[in-house]
């Protein structure tokens, strides 16, 4: 039953919300523009805000919800953590349209607020404070997702959601590798910069 319900979370994660939202508004594949992500984010540089945020809240919730069932139906820590994983997993690499989805960083949100109220708010503040100063979305979640670990241990959280918390880390990481590319040459889109809608 628990295999069974942690394959399910990937297929709740792999839900490709932004893809659905782009396709319905411009009849368009949302992956040729922009970042190619299917995430909040590049919605947001493409269509605005008014479809942004529920594609921010869907996949919030794509993450949060397998974590939080996986407590409440199982009572298991480590379940609730593969879940997680496998959500965000399932987000980045969706079965639905060819594994090709987004960053990962609005569903690992969700799935951190379920595992752990008070580091994720910590990470969320980061969050905001790298973007206030740089106003760079990707600085800002990979930097949250770094730290987030960090903010268990200081925490005094249990060491085993740190670990499980990994393999959520390593996937944004490499999620984020064309990001952390073009930091490093000072090339990253900043938050609010349009794109035009040009493959």
């Amino acid at each position: 039953m628990k295999i069974l319900f942690a394959l399910a979370s990937y297929f709740i994660g792999a839900f490709p919300t932004g893809y659905v939202f782009f396709r319905a508004i411009e009849k368009k594949d949302v992956r040729i523009f922009g970042s190619g992500a299917t995430g909040a984010t590049n919605i947001l540089r493409l269509a605005g805000w008014a479809y942004a945020l529920p594609v921010a809240l869907i996949d919030i919730l794509k993450g949060f919800l397998p974590a939080f069932l996986a407590m409440k139906i199982f009572g298991d820590e480590r379940l609730a953590g593969v879940s997680a994983g496998l959500a965000v997993l399932g987000h980045c690499f969706p079965i639905y349209i060819g594994f090709k989805g987004g960053k990962g960083v609005a569903t690992a949100a969700g799935a951190m607020f379920s595992l752990d109220l008070m580091p994720s708010l910590c990470s969320l503040g980061l969050f905001i404070l790298t973007i206030a100063l740089t106003r760079t979305v990707s600085l800002g979640s990979i930097l949250a997702v770094i730290f987030f670990p960090l903010f268990i241990f200081l925490l005094r959280g249990p060491t085993e959601l740190i670990l499980l918390s990994l393999p959520i880390l390593l996937i944004i990481l490499i999620r984020h590798l064309e990001n952390i590319k073009r930091l490093v040459r000072g090339k990253e889109r900043k938050f609010g910069e349009k794109v035009r809608l040009d493959p």
